[in-house]
């Protein structure tokens, strides 16, 4: 996957809008929409939107690119799978009394 359409769907999935990133990074809109739009952004300014978008830039080698989606789909379903938390009238002791 291109990097821009990557940085757009990261953005909306912490809910900011592309002006957002002037108070995150002090970069103003039109230089944040010309990175998002697929220019050609200096690595300064890469490793400066990747830290307004709470990421990491990062290189894999070509031969663990297969192992690190992986993890990253492992990881990504066992983060947002719903655990569910005891209710306070729950007596957390039941089942070792019964």
């Amino acid at each position: 996957m291109k990097l821009a359409p990557q940085l757009k769907a990261r953005r909306l999935q912490l809910g900011l809008q592309q002006k957002d990133m002037k108070l995150r990074i002090g970069m103003n809109q039109q230089q944040y929409q010309r990175v998002e739009a697929g220019g050609n952004p200096r690595l300064e300014t890469l490793e400066l939107v990747a830290e307004g978008l709470e990421t990491e830039l990062m290189l894999i080698p070509k031969d663990k690119v297969r192992a690190v989606k992986a993890l990253l789909r492992e990881d990504s379903v066992t983060s947002f799978s719903p655990v569910k938390k005891p209710e306070f009238n729950e007596d957390p002791w039941s089942d070792v009394l019964e």
